[in-house]
């Protein structure tokens, strides 16, 4: 639970956002980081809609290629605590600014990139900021909405990256598609620099964002809830990213549509997303467990009918529309589990979260591409993530059974 002190400093936070922000710069601030996390889910949703264009543009083949989307989740994965620790003392808007400088450097490298290996190089160095960015942006927006919103601020933040899979990664593979893939990276650059000049002007300068020490941040990662919570989303969401990775594939092999069908179909994804990120939103502030129960077990039943009967083109498009649903309908109760259970390290359980998502994605594009390669077919991919989202609800469910004061927290 949350501990006296965190109380009285969340209640000191909303009492100034209340008298001390105007209405105007309250939305503009929270646009301000919702477009920072806009900019980052479409250069990561993207590289895995333009899978086919470098795979082929670099000669190599598309399993081998996913080890760029496995870089860039590397990156997060290490970056996340690496950089929230490094920064610890850091007023969070500084940091925001830093790391958003960070990713507009790895997507132009990423644009210019020669061969593999310096593409998997860059990735990893665009993917650095992105755990550390969400922390602090929650943090930022927790300090905007006040205690007891942590669900809904994360969300708030999230919400860039889940718009990102509607208009982002379909417009970014569009792009690809017509003028090329490096220039897709370029484009992502330019939009990230206008996030940066948004972040700066609208996040307030304020004492009450400042940093804390590296071993209060530190004193999360002593504590085993932290870390059940966090294998719990880097297997559950897994099968999020098993399906997202290879939508091309799963489009022109197994639906035998043109090309031009995948922007639509991530669209598709996206909608789903975003729609699970409002529920979730909502369901994490009020109830402690449902939105994993529920986001979780229904998945398991939509990757089983997907694996099945995916070559059918509606249940293929609802199929979309429902992993991306179920994944972001679970994500921020763990986001909110992790902030209760260690209430003393916002910035730093907010940057593992994404770590642990991020992980998610390198085991789930890496579960799918073993499942391809290893001559199972496209749709293999929906049984792999199927096995990731079950383990992560059985760990998750025997937590409560064994541990009900973690279902109380």
């Amino acid at each position: 639970m949350l501990d006296k002190a965190y109380h009285a400093q969340c209640a000191a936070v909303n009492v100034h956002c209340t008298n001390a922000v105007e209405q105007g710069q309250y939305r503009l601030t929270l646009l301000s980081l919702a477009l920072g996390s806009f900019c980052i889910g479409t250069s990561e949703f993207a590289s895995m809609g333009i899978l086919q264009l470098f795979s082929d543009s670099l000669g190599i083949s598309i399993p081998t290629a996913t080890n760029a989307v496995t870089a860039y989740a590397f990156g997060v994965v290490i970056g996340a605590p690496l950089v929230t620790l490094a920064a610890a003392h850091l007023n969070r808007r500084t940091l925001l600014l830093l790391l958003m400088a960070q990713f507009v450097v790895g997507n132009i490298l990423s644009a210019f990139a020669a061969n593999l290996e310096m593409f998997v190089v860059a990735r990893f160095i665009s993917g650095m900021p992105q755990g550390a960015y969400f922390g602090a942006g929650a943090v930022v927006a927790t300090y905007i909405y006040g205690r007891g919103h942590s669900g809904k601020a994360f969300a708030l933040v999230m919400m860039g990256l889940t718009v990102a899979t509607i208009v982002g990664s379909p417009l970014a593979t569009f792009l690809g598609q017509n003028i090329g893939w490096r220039n897709t990276y370029l484009a992502v650059s330019g939009l990230g620099v206008v996030s940066l000049l948004a972040l700066f002007t609208f996040v307030p300068k304020t004492d009450a964002l400042n940093g804390s020490s590296v071993i209060r941040e530190l004193s999360a990662l002593r504590k085993t809830s932290v870390w059940i919570t966090m294998l719990v989303a880097a297997l559950g969401v897994a099968s999020i990213f098993a399906i997202y990775t290879f939508v091309g594939p799963l489009v022109t092999d197994v639906a035998m549509l043109e090309a031009g069908w995948i922007p639509p179909a991530l669209a598709v994804f996206g909608i789903g997303m975003t729609a699970g990120n409002f529920l979730g939103g909502r369901l994490a502030d009020a109830y402690p467990a449902r939105g994993v129960l529920l986001g979780f077990g229904v998945a398991v039943i939509v990757l089983a009918i997907l694996a099945t009967f995916g070559s059918n083109l509606p249940v293929l498009f609802a199929g979309f529309f429902m992993v991306g649903a179920t994944m972001f309908t679970a994500i921020p109760t763990i986001q909110v589990r992790l902030t209760r259970f260690a209430p003393e390290a916002p910035t730093l359980v907010g940057a593992m979260n994404l770590a642990a998502l991020n992980l998610s994605n390198a085991i789930g594009a890496w579960s799918g591409g073993l499942a391809i390669a290893s001559g199972f077919g496209v749709l293999s991919t929906a049984w792999a993530g199927f096995c990731l989202t079950l383990a992560g609800l059985i760990i998750f469910a025997a937590t409560l059974t064994r541990r009900p004061r973690l279902a109380a927290a």
